[in-house]
């Protein structure tokens, strides 16, 4: 069983179990933390590492530089809310029946008759961004993390409509649309990993937030706050709804990055405990060692209330506390236009 597959098998059924120190803290850094970690941004993408293969292509059928096409300034473009289940292609509605859903943008040009689809996805599957690898020769985790924006022509209404949404939200000029396409590019080249989780206190209305997730629909909600601030308006009446896979924990405690927890002079006892929580995610052999696995995840994650979140290419150690881990499909309104006083 591939990684790929077992990633929100794995969550799923830590979703179910509602069960009811790492060293000094550096004092200096939590008087200046804040929450949420604000999300790491860089000035370019680097190349993927060879050891990183895709089981699927990223964006086949996207242009190879990523480039958006153009619009007339005087031409309509639609804009459609587009949700299908995570891996529909393969599985049809199933991970749709849990409320995994994955979104995108549709666009369609009124001059040209072109539809046009967006998506930002991960480059080499999800498992690959949630969890890293352990390989004999690295002393640290190495992490197949990346995710990027994806732009191709053609809406596939068969794929958004059999088991999900295809629903025109809005209107918005030609030369909007290439403003917008403007931004896609930095906000593309600049934010390059992706992120599973959400991490707060609680499920109640008032949660401590210590870390919010990068994914698809954080991109689809930035997009449509982008094209608000440009004045584009919504009309769409119906709710909008959208997966997130939340973890619940007490405030993280700071670890440091690779350097500083695996290096020489680092930290072996937390290396040493990172490097056994991640083990039990590796890709499964055999059914049995699945099991295997599943049961030392519960056994860290429930029994031991621990976890070891990467975000920004550091590690935070995570107290868990129940619910411990919760998949919801919540309501996120539309943005409005703020109309200047």
């Amino acid at each position: 069983m591939k990684r790929l597959h077992l990633i929100l098998i794995w969550t799923v059924c830590l979703a179910k179990w509602s069960l009811q120190a790492f060293g000094d803290l550096d004092t200096a850094r939590i008087q200046q933390q804040k929450w949420p970690v604000p999300y790491r941004r860089f000035d370019h993408r680097p190349e993927a590492d060879p050891y990183c293969q895709a089981v699927y292509q990223f964006c086949p059928t996207g242009s190879p530089d990523g480039s958006i096409p153009v619009m007339k300034d005087a031409d309509v473009i639609e804009v459609f809310r587009l949700q299908a289940p995570v891996w529909e292609f393969k599985y049809g509605g199933l991970l749709g029946r849990f409320h995994i859903m994955h979104d995108a943008i549709g666009f369609r040009s009124t001059l040209s008759g072109r539809n046009y689809t967006m998506e930002w996805y991960e480059l080499f599957q999800l498992g690959n961004c949630t969890f890293p690898h352990l390989r004999a020769e690295a002393e640290a985790p190495f992490w197949c993390n990346q995710g990027a924006a994806c732009f191709f022509e053609e809406i596939d209404d068969q794929h958004w409509k059999q088991n999900g949404t295809l629903e025109k939200v809005s209107e918005m000029t030609g030369a909007q649309f290439n403003e917008m396409a403007k931004w896609i590019r930095k906000d593309n080249e600049t934010g390059i990993y992706y992120e599973t989780w959400t991490v707060q206190t609680d499920p109640g209305p008032n949660p401590a937030v210590w870390f919010d997730s990068y994914d698809c629909s954080q991109f689809v909600h930035r997009t449509y706050r982008k094209l608000a601030d440009m004045g584009v308006s919504f009309t769409s009446q119906l709710q909008t709804n959208y997966t997130r896979i939340f973890l619940y924990s007490g405030e993280p405690t700071f670890l440091g990055n690779d350097t500083a927890i695996f290096g020489a002079a680092g930290n072996k006892t937390v290396a040493s405990d990172i490097k056994r929580f991640y083990h039990p995610f590796r890709p499964p052999q055999s059914i049995k060692d699945f099991l295997v696995s599943l049961l030392e995840i519960y056994e860290r994650v429930v029994l031991e209330k621990s976890f070891y979140l990467y975000y920004n290419y550091e590690y935070w150690h995570l107290p868990m506390k129940p619910p411990y881990i919760r998949i919801t499909y919540e309501e996120i309104p539309l943005p409005r236009i703020h109309k200047k006083p």
